[in-house]
């Protein structure tokens, strides 16, 4: 069973830590101690043994799509056409490998199954992955596009 964040054990210190990776995950040791009132010893203490019981997963940059020349995204719903183990993961598995992926998400409630939320150059990429790749893994049976027109929220920060 999944813990709560209350389950955690985790205290001020420990929160105002994830909360500055969060916002910077390059932070040197140095400047999130003073940020957050604690000596730079016990602050890194704190941080790999956050890192060691899986909270914090990993640090990553995030990159500014646009000025690398990825001007669309796109949300696409995918629906197959059998709901088996087999059919799932072989669509799993392939789009793992389409690097316009950022997200996929196996949902319910919806007419379909997957929500894939991709990045593409233009219309002449986002043709290329939905009709000769996306379209072609065995099991889709349809596929419906959104364009994300304006992005209100687009954050990878939870709240802590």
């Amino acid at each position: 069973m999944k813990k709560k964040i209350e389950d955690l054990g985790l205290d001020d210190f420990d929160r105002k830590i994830l909360q500055e990776l969060q916002r910077d995950g390059g932070i040197s040791n140095q400047s999130l101690s003073e940020k957050i009132f604690l000596s730079p010893s016990p602050c890194l203490r704190r941080v790999h043994a956050l890192e060691e019981a899986g909270i914090i997963l990993k640090r990553v940059a995030l990159l500014d799509p646009e000025k690398l020349g990825f001007e669309l995204t796109v949300m696409i719903h995918v629906r197959m056409d059998k709901h088996t183990p087999d059919r799932f993961g072989a669509f799993q598995d392939r789009v793992r490998t389409y690097s316009e992926v950022q997200s996929c998400f196996l949902i319910t409630g919806q007419e379909s199954d997957y929500l894939l939320k991709v990045v593409v150059r233009d219309m002449v990429h986002f043709q290329d992955l939905l009709l000769n790749r996306l379209t072609q893994i065995e099991g889709v049976a349809g596929v419906h596009s959104s364009f994300v027109l304006q992005k209100i929220v687009d954050t990878t920060e939870l709240p802590v």
